[in-house]
């Protein structure tokens, strides 16, 4: 069975680590899909979620709030600033931060502070999503 090795790190800690049958994400430009003896590749990518089809054939999720992707014949890594395992996501944590983010965006006073609050909320909406997403596949 053709395996690649998948590294998920966050500025915390290593979210995952191990082989798996294919890696789905988003890119910049779209959905990427990764399966072993890819090209090589390095891409910015955006925030929600990544699916890892483990070599066992269960799927892991974890949520990323944006960050890079690099893609190697035998190996893909993934940095990103937040990742949360999708195991480990808050509904309620979640929800109130997205309601935070949409207050900082009526609230705001500079167009600095109008796109900083648009960022977040952009973020805890694809969190919700990966939410969401997991919690069907469940």
């Amino acid at each position: 069975m053709n395996t690649i090795h998948v590294d998920v790190v966050s500025a915390e800690e290593s979210i995952f680590s191990g082989e798996a049958r294919f890696v789905a994400l988003p890119g910049e430009a779209g959905e990427l899909g990764i399966y072993p003896r890819h090209t090589p590749l390095i891409t910015r990518i955006k925030a929600g979620s990544v699916r890892i089809e483990k070599a066992d054939g269960n799927e892991e999720f974890v949520f990323v709030a944006g960050g890079i992707l690099e893609v190697q014949p035998n190996c893909v890594t993934v940095l990103s600033d937040t990742a949360v395992r999708g195991k480990d996501l808050d509904e309620e944590k979640v929800n109130a931060a997205k309601q935070a983010a949409e207050d900082a965006v009526k609230n705001a006073k500079t167009d600095l502070d109008l796109a900083r609050a648009s960022s977040e909320l952009s973020v805890m909406a694809a969190e919700i999503a990966a939410l969401r997403k997991y919690r069907q596949k469940k």
